[in-house]
């Protein structure tokens, strides 16, 4: 997955949010439970104070006797974290204590975090054996000259355990929550962004030529666009053809009067007859030069050309076959199978037929043809062919290969042609964006190599 497709954006953000969401939750829960807690022990110290101070108001204020473990026997365990005081409060001494406070003193003016609880004063310290306590205390008067500050403190130790271990529950529970949202977000995502991938394999078949439409079934959502591009292309297929009504209109057009013109000065005499004979020849070749172009271009523009390339080439092999029998040259094609030419069958037709044309002519006995295919990748793009023509001609050296490139160009004169054959496989390969060279061959003449997308 790409980090700039859609799925991981819609991914990464579900599931930031949802880790954002979970986090956020499993404090709340945490904070919440740590309240109640402590409410909870707060409460139970609240029963044990009251307690005391009930047993104490039987007694003699000045005659005080212990009440027992209050109902919890680690008030008798020493230094159990549980333990309750009895001190006077004027002079501060410790009147009753109990049994798990052994000869300690809890100073309950050093708590922090003080605070009231129904009428009671509440703290946190730490105690006899450096145990965290949360303390509760009441100031009572028995009598006019007897007032005592009565005080219950619980180990804080297992209110933090508790939490601790609740928090590592809820965490751990929302982990996995938060997990499993994740993997069914992606699933549900991927389900739903699926259509797109239909759309981006309909245009890698446009695109390639397996398809001419760009055919369905898409949701509600990718129809419109689908119908859109279908009308796009049957829009754009209507105006190639009206391109090359045109070209053709034109060229008929001027040809005949160009044709007339070249009779009537051939038919006189002078060098103004020659001149215009000689002029009118120039824009004969012109006009054809440019008018196949034009339609070269038409053509190239077209989506969803695709034409098999086996068949188109051994179609032309048996054509130059019977052109060029007279010259004893033996033609051979070894071209793969599934190799497809991203592009209309007459311009391939027309770059290989140029230059096979042209290796006849120079070739002493022999004309290769073969062919690299690469298929294009899933998305259509990537896809190359590559078309190679050699000869056991003379060849050209490095200046003549350039030169013979040029449009109209003729090497050697005794060679028929107009010398527009390798401008226009040139025009032609630069249309569909390939790339054209001359090199040595191995057949020790020449090698025309043409590179062209595939389908």
């Amino acid at each position: 997955m790409r980090r700039n497709s859609l799925s991981f954006r819609l991914i990464a953000a579900a599931s930031l949010w949802s880790v954002v969401a979970l986090v956020a939750a499993g404090l709340i829960l945490t904070s919440l439970y740590r309240q109640t807690v402590e409410r909870a022990f707060d409460d139970r110290l609240s029963v044990y104070l009251r307690t005391l101070v009930g047993s104490l108001a039987d007694q003699d204020p000045k005659n005080l006797e212990p009440p027992g473990n209050l109902g919890e026997p680690r008030f008798e365990l020493t230094y159990s974290g549980w333990y309750w005081q009895v001190r006077e409060t004027g002079s501060g001494d410790v009147v009753l204590a109990s049994d798990s406070l052994f000869t300690d003193i809890i100073e309950v003016d050093q708590a922090a975090n003080r605070r009231e609880v129904n009428g009671m004063t509440a703290g946190a310290l730490a105690g006899p054996d450096e145990q965290a306590l949360r303390v509760l205390s009441l100031t009572i008067d028995f009598a006019v000259d007897s007032r005592y500050d009565v005080l219950v403190a619980g180990d804080a130790g297992e209110t933090a355990d508790s939490i601790d271990s609740f928090r590592r529950s809820v965490f751990l529970t929302l982990a996995v929550f938060a997990a499993g949202l994740i993997l069914a977000t992606t699933v549900q995502i991927r389900w739903g962004l699926r259509p797109l991938d239909n759309v981006r394999r309909g245009l890698a078949a446009l695109r390639s030529g397996r398809e001419t439409r760009f055919e369905g079934p898409f949701p509600a959502e990718i129809e419109p666009l689908a119908k859109e591009l279908n009308a796009l292309l049957e829009s754009n297929q209507q105006i190639v053809e009206r391109a090359r009504t045109q070209v053709g209109n034109l060229a008929h057009a001027l040809k005949t009067p160009l044709s007339v013109i070249t009779n009537e000065a051939r038919s006189s005499q002078g060098a103004l007859a020659e001149k215009v004979a000689e002029q009118a020849e120039i824009m004969r070749l012109q006009v054809n030069h440019y008018l196949e172009r034009a339609q070269m271009a038409a053509r190239s523009t077209v989506i969803g050309a695709m034409t098999e390339v086996d068949p188109a080439i051994q179609s032309l092999v048996r054509a130059m076959t019977r052109i060029h029998e007279k010259g004893g040259v033996r033609l051979t094609a070894d071209i793969p199978a599934d190799a497809r030419f991203r592009g209309e069958k007459q311009d391939l037709e027309e770059i290989v037929g140029n230059l096979v044309d042209n290796a006849c002519k120079w070739a002493t006995a022999k004309v290769a043809i073969s062919a690299d295919y690469r298929a294009p990748d899933e998305a259509g793009a990537g896809g190359r062919l590559t078309v190679l023509i050699d000869d056991d001609g003379p060849g050209l050296t490095a200046p003549e290969r350039e030169e013979a490139t040029r449009r109209g160009r003729r090497l050697d004169e005794t060679k028929p042609g107009s010398g527009l054959g390798l401008s226009i496989v040139t025009d032609l390969v630069q249309l569909y964006q390939g790339d054209f060279r001359l090199v040595g061959s191995p057949l020790g003449g020449l090698r025309a190599e043409v590179s062209l997308p595939a389908a």
